[in-house]
């Protein structure tokens, strides 16, 4: 029954907007042609809100990997030593990019499901003053944790170390001004609190991170962003641009503007409240802690009940699709998502489904305790919304 029906609350890709689907079925017009290019301009000028910088920001096709790949190919060559911040499977990923660049990689390492130590970058960088970039994960995705990079980028700016912060799974739903914390690379994806499909990236680049991009000799050809900056300033793209893609950008940005970035970071940490209240009240493990906790993703353990299962029953179901978990951890926890286009009736609906599925899982909860205290972490934080 109602096959299409497909509820995702998996961290990405989201739900989109109907608004913007519309807008992204229409007519394709040519990339080169005066309206797109005015189209994709104002598109690029309104991202410096959601980025909250003054600096430029670039939109590149290719999905956030991508994005990730073109902060490494733009500021590292062979030979320099960088320093990645890891803690999960896409802190890991940040190494993998590094080093396949022909980097001399240094790390600093939590375990999964816990954060990165400010104080642990800072001795880092002052036992190898030599490195040259520090690379760190904002939300990291696989575990629910959100690192402190402002507390990082205190440390790094100390420096003359470029700080380079992957905010694919936090970037529009948690605080992140670029600008303030003095952050000189962000990268963010399309297809999470952005609420489009996959298939952007986003980068914002200070002039700090200029001076180094500038300067560095090592070969790129897509993912070089001095083609960027030209063509920017020309109103358009290097290559080929996804057309449809930022029709829905643009809708996308009227929704961020209409709500306000305020609003925005609050509604993701009342979704936030109500799903680890919700867990807490079924006796079900929370894979992190609060005070380390991702608006955008909550990460849950079994206390002797199949994960998977849970998984297949809530899409069996009801169509709802939840992740699970990534690397060694797979098997182990199982994830909610909630960023972009998601209100807490949304979180309702998956918590309550989730209660049978644990039911049918041969989980020992009780139906209703977690709805209950989502309800409750609802009003609470309501309240406080209110009276802010």
């Amino acid at each position: 029954m109602f096959q299409e029906q497909t509820i995702l609350r998996i961290p990405g890709p989201t739900p989109v907007p109907p608004q913007v689907e519309r807008a992204m079925a229409r007519p394709m017009i040519g990339h080169r042609g005066g309206e797109f290019s005015a189209l994709f301009a104002q598109a690029a000028q309104r991202l410096k809100y959601v980025f909250q910088t003054e600096h430029d920001v670039y939109i590149l096709a290719g999905s956030g990997t991508g994005g990730l790949e073109a902060a490494v190919a733009n500021t590292v060559q062979t030979g320099d030593t960088v320093l990645v911040c890891t803690a999960g499977n896409f802190g890991d990923r940040f190494t993998k990019i590094c080093k396949s660049y022909g980097a001399n990689v240094l790390t600093v390492d939590a375990p999964w499901g816990e954060a990165i130590d400010p104080l642990q970058v800072a001795i880092a960088l002052a036992d190898h003053p030599e490195i040259k970039v520090v690379f760190a994960t904002h939300c990291e995705t696989s575990t629910g944790v959100l690192h402190d990079i402002q507390g990082i980028a205190a440390q790094v700016n100390k420096t003359d170390a470029l700080l380079v912060v992957d905010a694919v799974s936090s970037l529009g739903a948690a605080e992140l001004p670029m600008d303030a914390w003095g952050l000189d690379i962000v990268v963010t994806g399309s297809q999470k609190a952005l609420m489009l499909p996959p298939g952007l990236c986003f980068v914002g680049v200070s002039p700090k991170a200029w001076n180094i991009i500038e300067k560095n000799e090592a070969p790129r050809f897509y993912f070089d962003l001095r083609s960027y900056r030209k063509q920017l300033a020309a109103n358009t793209t290097p290559y080929t641009a996804s057309v449809s893609l930022v029709f829905g950008l643009a809708e996308v940005l009227n929704l961020i503007e209409s709500e306000g970035l305020p609003s925005i970071f609050a509604r993701h940490l009342q979704m936030q409240a109500m799903t680890r209240a919700a867990i807490k009240a079924l006796g079900l493990p929370l894979f992190t802690e609060d005070s380390i906790s991702s608006p955008t993703v909550t990460s849950i353990g079994s206390n002797g009940f199949d994960v998977e299962a849970v998984r297949k029953f809530l899409k069996k179901d009801f169509n709802i699709a939840v992740a699970g978990g990534q690397g060694h951890l797979k098997g182990e926890i199982f994830r909610i998502g909630h960023m972009g286009f998601a209100t807490p009736i949304d979180m309702l609906q998956v918590l309550s489904a989730l209660e049978i599925a644990l039911i049918k899982s041969g989980a020992n909860v009780q139906l209703g305790n977690g709805v209950r205290a989502a309800q409750i972490a609802y009003l609470q934080t309501q309240e406080v919304t209110t009276h802010a």
